[in-house]
C-alpha cells in the first residue's frame, strides 16, 4: 500500500484522479529559476522537461520578468477579450519584424484561445470551411490535443478512449518511416486519394508535426516534409504544421519546418510562444485563406495581454541575431554524443536514441525501463517524463538557455539512472 505524505494529502483528497505529472514527480514545488525547481522541503531539482516545451527560456527568465513587472506595476490591461491594447499591437508588430518578414512568411495571426488545442481547433476548423469538406488526414503516433475534434487527429488509444464518443472526420497515415524504409513514401496514401473506390474521403488538409513529441520523439525527415507539402498542392489539400512544442526555437531554426524549405498552409503555435509559461496560443495562415467572418470562431480568453508583453521579450531578446539557434544546435550536438555514450556504456542492447534541436528521445525495447530510468532520476534530483504509445522513451526537452554545465549535469544523471536500473 502506497503511503501518501501529509504535504500531499490535500491534492490526493480533494483533485480529481485525472492529475498526471505530478505522480511521477512526488514533490511540492515552491519556485524554480532558470533550469532549477526547488521544493517546500529545500530540494533542488534539474528540470529536463520545460513545462513540456513550455518554458523554452527557463524559469523565471529575468529579463522577461521585468518585462511583465513593469506592464503590471503600471496597470496594463490583463483581460481584455480581442480588444487592441498597446501590447497586443507590440506583440503583433515584432512577431512581424522579428519572425515573419525575415523568413518571408506571409501569415496572417490569429489568437484562437490560450492552448494549443484551441490553435489546433481553429486550424481544423478553418480547414475544413475554406475547402467545404470535413476528413483531415494526420499520422500514425500524432498528438495533437485533448477536445473532441483535435483527438480525431490524435494517434493514441488511451487518450482517444477518453472521449466517450467516436471520433469522426479523421484519417490516419504512416509517418515518415513507419514501415522502416520498405514502403515507398505516400504510396498507401495517394493510392487511395486517386481510387475512387478507396472509401477516403478527399481530406480538406493534413496535419502533421516535424517532430513527433508526445508520440515517441518521432523525427521525420527534411525530404519527407517537402514530399507531403508538394503531395498536399497536387491533391489540393491544405497543409497544416502543429508546432506547438516543436516550434519556437526547440528544433533549433524559431519554425521546426524551416529545415524542410516549406511554407505550410496553416502554422499552430503555442507552449513556449509567451516565453514565460503563461496561456497563449497562435493560428498563423495564408491570407488567402482568411475567409472568418467576424466573431466566427470566439473566445474570452484570447487576449492575454500580459502573455503578449512576455512573447514580444522573448522574441527581442533571442530571436534577432541568431544565436538562440547556434546555441541549441551546440546543446543539441552536446546531447547526441552523451546519448551514444550511454547506447555503447550499456552494450548497444535494446537502447536507441533520436531526436533534432533540444528534443531527445533514448528509446528502450524493456518498455517498462523508461518509466523507471525517469523514477530514478527524480531521486538524483531531475525532472524527466517518458512518451510514446507505450511510454518507451524518456523524453528529453531542457529549456533553451540551459547552460553546457546544466546539461553535463543532467546527462551524467541520466547516465547513471540508465545504470542503475538496468
Amino acid at each position: 500500500m502506497t503511503i501518501t505524505p501529509p504535504a500531499l494529502s490535500v491534492f490526493e483528497t480533494l483533485e480529481s484522479e485525472v492529475r498526471s505529472y505530478c505522480r511521477g514527480w512526488p514533490a511540492v514545488f515552491d519556485r524554480a529559476q532558470g533550469s532549477h525547481l526547488h521544493d517546500e522541503d529545500g530540494h533542488t531539482y534539474l528540470d529536463f522537461f520545460a513545462g513540456a516545451g513550455s518554458l523554452n527560456y527557463g524559469h523565471n527568465n529575468p529579463v522577461l520578468k521585468r518585462a511583465l513587472i513593469d506592464y503590471i506595476e503600471r496597470d496594463g490591461i490583463t483581460h481584455g477579450l480581442d480588444m487592441a491594447t498597446t501590447a497586443k499591437r507590440a506583440f503583433l508588430e515584432t512577431f512581424q519584424n522579428v519572425i515573419l518578414r525575415p523568413r518571408d512568411l506571409p501569415y496572417k495571426v490569429m489568437f484562437p484561445g490560450p492552448t494549443g488545442t484551441n490553435a489546433v481547433e481553429a486550424a481544423l476548423k478553418l480547414a475544413r470551411k475554406v475547402k467545404g469538406r470535413e476528413s483531415v488526414v494526420s499520422f500514425t503516433n500524432a498528438f495533437h490535443g485533448m477536445s473532441l475534434g483535435a483527438l480525431a487527429v490524435t494517434g493514441n488509444a488511451f487518450k482517444r478512449a477518453g472521449a466517450g464518443i467516436p471520433l469522426v472526420h479523421g484519417t490516419p497515415m504512416p509517418f515518415d518511416n513507419y514501415f522502416d524504409g520498405t514502403v515507398q513514401d505516400f504510396l498507401w496514401f495517394e493510392r487511395l486519394l486517386d481510387d475512387q473506390g478507396s472509401g477516403l474521403n478527399k481530406p480538406a488538409a493534413v496535419i502533421v508535426e516535424t517532430v513527433q513529441g508526445e508520440g515517441g520523439i518521432n523525427v521525420a525527415r527534411a525530404e519527407w516534409l517537402s514530399a507531403l507539402s508538394a503531395l498536399c498542392k497536387r491533391q489540393d489539400m491544405l497543409l497544416i504544421v502543429d508546432d506547438i512544442q516543436m516550434g519556437c526555437g526547440r528544433t533549433g531554426k524559431f519554425f521546426s519546418f524551416e529545415e524542410a524549405g516549406i511554407t505550410p498552409d496553416i502554422v499552430t503555435l503555442s507552449k513556449s510562444i509567451s516565453g514565460y509559461g503563461m496561456p497563449m496560443s497562435l493560428c498563423l495562415f495564408k491570407p488567402e485563406l482568411d475567409i472568418w467572418e467576424p466573431g466566427e470562431h470566439n473566445g474570452t480568453f484570447r487576449g492575454n495581454n500580459p502573455a503578449f508583453v512576455t512573447a514580444s521579450a522573448a522574441l527581442l531578446t533571442y530571436w534577432t541575431d541568431g544565436q538562440m539557434e547556434k546555441q541549441t544546435e551546440l546543446r543539441g550536438e552536446q546531447v547526441e554524443r552523451a546519448l551514444l555514450a550511454i547506447i555503447e556504456e550499456n552494450d548497444q542492447v535494446g537502447l536507441s536514441f533520436r531526436g533534432r534541436g533540444l528534443v531527445w528521445g533514448l528509446e528502450f525495447t524493456d518498455k517498462p525501463r523508461a518509466g523507471a530510468v525517469c523514477r530514478r532520476a527524480f531521486e538524483l534530483g531531475m525532472l524527466l517524463e517518458t512518451s510514446g504509445p507505450q511510454s518507451e522513451v524518456v523524453k528529453l526537452i531542457p529549456a533553451l538557455t540551459i547552460t553546457a554545465e546544466e546539461l553535463d549535469e543532467g546527462l551524467r544523471i541520466l547516465a547513471r539512472s540508465v545504470r542503475e536500473t538496468a
